[in-house]
This record gives structure tokens, C-alpha cells and sequence, in this order.
């Protein structure tokens, strides 16, 4: 039981990571803030762990006071706050042709700006009992698919938020501030993109070695175990660290274009 005790704030955790690490947290011994925007997969994932150990909130990160709201309800329910899991984020392709000065606003509100204003608003909190955040970014922060730029940029710029604050939390409030990048998951979401891009419903069973080297993709569960040591006092002080969660490097690496291999 390695959260035994801890309170956490897991954002986007009706699906996908944010599911998973959820349920790994509880399991771990921790209570959770569940949050996302889909009501009904959110009362699902409730049930699915017990309302002994969560609670819900539905609503949209990005939304003006969400993150005192998500606070509140940690400390209103079970009293105290130990760490923030900002999960929650907006997956979706643009490039330098069709990215106008407004959709890039909106990405970079979802992605970017609501993680900073929750830790913000959860500093007082977190402070009280040497916490921690723990930013779940991506490796499309280094550079990203030409596909996706807004996304991109708003993983990078987390990514300086998370060096920054890392070093600036931990010297004034004994707070710590990582992040890990996933690489390719294998989440709901991501298996409903590909089926909406053509491909087939066994799109993820050969992939490519250049994709996907052991054989196949990472899976949500691989994430929210990697999660669990960030949260956990294991860590110790360690703080403004970055870790990519990948088969391989991806600086550097390039895909190739023909992609007519993945069926």
C-alpha cells in the first residue's frame, strides 16, 4: 500500500491513463478526486472503485474556478490534499495550415494553463503536507508529428512549467513538481482515432517495428505503474524531473512516411 493514505486530485480520470492511474492509486491505498468531462463514464468508473474511496467531479478543467472546485472537494470529503495528477488534456491533429490564433488558445488553456492554475490553487494545500504534482505530458513535447502542432506545443510548454516550478516548489514549500511523457497508448480514445482515420479494427496488432519495437504499444496500466513512484514518498525529494515513458528514443528518430504498413 505504497499511497496508503493520501489524497490525490486525478484529472481526465473517467478514461483512458487518467482511469488507470486512478484505479491503481485507490488500490495503492489512496482516495481520489475522479474528473472528467463525460458524467456517466465518470459514475462508472466511481462504481467500478467504490465510493468508500472516491468522489466525482464533472466539469471542464478549463472552466473558470474548476480547479478551486476540485480543491474544495478533496478537502471538503476526505479532509486534506497530498498530490495533483494533471491528466486531463485535448488530443487533436492540427498543423501550421488550419491552426488559427483560437483553437491554438483553447489547446493551450486545456493543456497548459488549467495544470498551473490547479497547482496554484492546490499549493496552500500541498504545502501543509509536503505533496507533490505529478504532470502527465507527452513525448511529443520534444517535437511532435507535423499532424500535431497545437498539441504539441502545449505538451512542451508543461514540460518548462514542470522543470520550472520543480525547482521553484520544492526550495520554497517542500513541494515537488515531475512529469512523464507517455509515448503511444493503447486507451479507448486512441483505439476510436485510428478507427476514425480508416484503419481497421485490429489496427494495433503488427504494427511496425519502427512504431512499436516490442511488438506492440504501451498499455494504460504500464502508465499508472510508473505513476505510482512519482506519488509515493519513494521518491523522496526528488523534483523537475522529466522521464519518457517510450520503446525507444525519440529525439532523432524518424518515422517513415509511407505509413500504408499499418493496417
Amino acid at each position: 500500500m505504497r499511497l496508503k493514505g493520501k489524497v490525490i486530485i486525478v484529472t481526465g480520470s473517467t478514461t483512458g491513463i487518467g482511469k488507470a492511474i486512478a484505479k491503481r492509486c485507490v488500490a495503492e491505498g489512496a482516495k481520489v478526486v475522479l474528473h472528467g468531462l463525460e458524467e456517466f463514464l465518470g459514475l462508472e468508473v466511481l462504481e467500478e472503485i467504490g465510493a468508500e474511496n472516491a468522489v466525482f467531479h464533472h466539469e471542464d478543467i478549463s472552466a473558470e474556478g474548476c480547479p478551486e472546485r476540485l480543491v474544495q472537494l478533496a478537502v471538503n470529503t476526505f479532509g486534506k490534499l497530498d498530490a495533483v495528477v494533471n491528466n486531463a488534456a485535448w488530443v487533436i491533429t492540427s498543423n501550421v495550415e488550419n491552426t488559427d490564433r483560437a483553437f491554438l488558445q483553447k489547446i493551450l488553456d486545456i493543456n497548459t494553463i488549467s495544470p498551473f492554475l490547479l497547482i496554484q490553487e492546490a499549493l496552500p494545500e500541498l504545502t501543509k503536507n509536503k505533496g507533490c504534482v505529478l504532470n502527465i505530458g507527452s513525448v511529443n513535447a520534444w517535437s511532435g508529428e507535423p499532424n500535431l502542432l497545437a498539441y504539441s506545443i502545449s505538451k512542451g510548454g508543461l514540460m518548462t512549467m514542470t522543470r520550472n516550478l520543480g525547482d521553484a516548489l520544492i526550495r520554497e514549500y517542500g513541494v515537488r513538481v515531475n512529469q512523464i511523457n507517455p509515448g503511444w497508448v493503447l486507451t479507448e480514445r486512441e483505439r476510436e482515432r485510428k478507427k476514425d482515420h480508416g484503419l481497421s479494427e485490429t489496427w494495433y496488432e503488427g504494427l511496425p517495428d519502427i512504431y512499436a519495437p516490442a511488438g506492440r504499444i504501451l498499455w494504460p496500466e504500464e502508465i499508472a505503474a510508473a505513476v505510482i513512484y512519482w506519488l509515493s514518498d519513494e521518491s523522496g525529494p526528488i523534483s523537475g524531473q522529466v522521464v519518457d515513458l517510450e520503446q525507444y528514443p525519440m529525439i532523432g528518430r524518424n518515422a517513415p512516411k509511407d505509413t500504408s504498413t499499418i493496417k
